[in-house]
């Protein structure tokens, strides 16, 4: 079994919601009637990553990634005991994280908060920008405003030189290709060394679905949508931004080593509603997944271990495979072959032959010599229709 898996934090806290948002979160504010329940949230989660720490026998954690929500609601003081306590769970560990990322976004990320999480062994920062044309913004309901975005990405800079992530969307009400271009100029203009770009998303029951339905907010048609999401991809790519996964990109070197391992399908634990943690055993070929309830009132209440009322899931061998190329193809480089060879004691084209002649065929594939089978930068774009002939050739292989 393994010894390593990293972690990830998920703070189920927003200020607002966005109308295109699916995730669990609840509304709170760092300030006022929230605070009792946000210093308690602090207190379950550290008890639970201590347990989790100890029942899993994990003794190295190569990355941490705090989310959610929103972790900059926490406020800074709270961030500095949450970060005081991982450090101290994390001091006897064999290792340190090579990587420890929090997510923000702009308006709570202010000065204390970056400081604290400097101080406090953060050494990666991701911010959601989403886009700065404010009538897209409010569009969706983003909250904060534009005009304070240069101020944030500037303290981003200044507190993360090289190591910040920023995220922008395409497709947005209102958005055209000079806009998006625009966002992208400005963003590149504080020298961030990841960039996320999303295609906008219509999450069933949503606020945004139900404008849409209404007929209160309208987007891009399905072809132009596609379109901006390309011009993205060249311009990002023409900044020196390379795409390494299918929404993301990066200078060289600077890829997000914590999603990294769950493209690899690494171990990982989570703590918090919500969240999903997988064990991965490599000598077997399988896994434990075990998954929180979107329920934050029951996990403060939760006696301890929190996670003994978790949902678990085995992952066996058809499953884990399964997960395993769905995740790696979604990169540059494709899944790891080695590894997988490693697993499941095949290699990936004895797997889904007929699925690699058919696509190498047309095109999907950088170069089909490769081992690893890296999707070319026109297979990313038929990712989809690729994944869904590998699923059916494991399906019937599996009959």
């Amino acid at each position: 079994m393994n010894t390593a898996a990293s972690l990830y934090i998920h703070i189920p806290f927003c200020a607002g919601a966005c109308d295109y948002c699916d995730f669990y979160s609840v509304a709170a504010n760092s300030a006022g009637q929230d605070e009792q329940r946000l210093d308690q949230y602090v207190t379950a989660v550290l008890a639970d990553i201590e347990d989790q720490f100890s029942f899993s026998g994990i003794r190295q954690v190569p990355t941490v990634y705090i989310g959610g929500g929103t972790p900059s609601v926490l406020g800074a003081r709270r961030v500095g005991r949450l970060l005081a306590g991982l450090s101290s769970l994390l001091s006897g560990m064999d290792s340190t994280p090579v990587e420890f990322t929090v997510e923000a976004n702009p308006e709570s990320a202010d000065d204390d908060f970056l400081q604290t999480c400097r101080t406090g062994g953060v050494n990666r920062l991701s911010l959601g920008i989403q886009s700065f044309y404010e009538p897209s913004r409010r569009a969706i309901h983003r909250l904060g405003n534009a005009n304070i975005l240069d101020e944030r990405l500037a303290l981003a800079a200044r507190y993360f030189p090289g190591a910040f992530s920023a995220d922008l969307i395409s497709g947005l009400p209102f958005q055209t290709e000079n806009i998006l271009l625009d966002d992208i100029k400005r963003l590149l203009a504080f020298e961030p060394s990841h960039v996320s770009l999303y295609s906008l998303t219509v999450e069933q029951d949503t606020p945004l679905e139900q404008n849409l339905r209404q007929g209160m907010v309208s987007l891009p048609d399905i072809s132009e949508a596609d379109a901006l999401w390309l011009i993205g991809r060249d311009a990002l790519e023409q900044a020196g931004f390379p795409q390494y996964e299918i929404s993301n990109f990066a200078l060289p070197e600077k890829y997000c080593v914590h999603n990294l391992r769950y493209w690899r399908m690494e171990s990982w634990l989570a703590a918090g509603p919500a969240a999903s943690g997988t064990i991965i055993n490599d000598e077997t070929g399988t896994g434990r997944r075990l998954s929180y309830a979107a329920d934050i009132d029951a996990y403060l209440v939760a006696p301890r271990p929190a996670f003994s009322r978790a949902i678990v899931e085995e992952l066996d061998q058809a499953v884990l495979m399964r997960e395993s190329l769905l995740m790696g193809f979604r990169c540059g480089k494709g899944p790891d072959a080695v590894l997988f060879q490693q697993r499941f004691g095949r290699g990936i084209a004895e797997c889904i032959p007929r699925a690699i002649a058919h696509w190498q065929e047309q095109g999907f594939f950088e170069n089909a010599a490769a081992p690893a089978l890296a999707p070319s930068r026109k297979g990313m774009l038929f990712l989809d229709a690729f994944l869904r002939d590998v699923f059916f050739e494991l399906e019937k292989n599996n009959h």
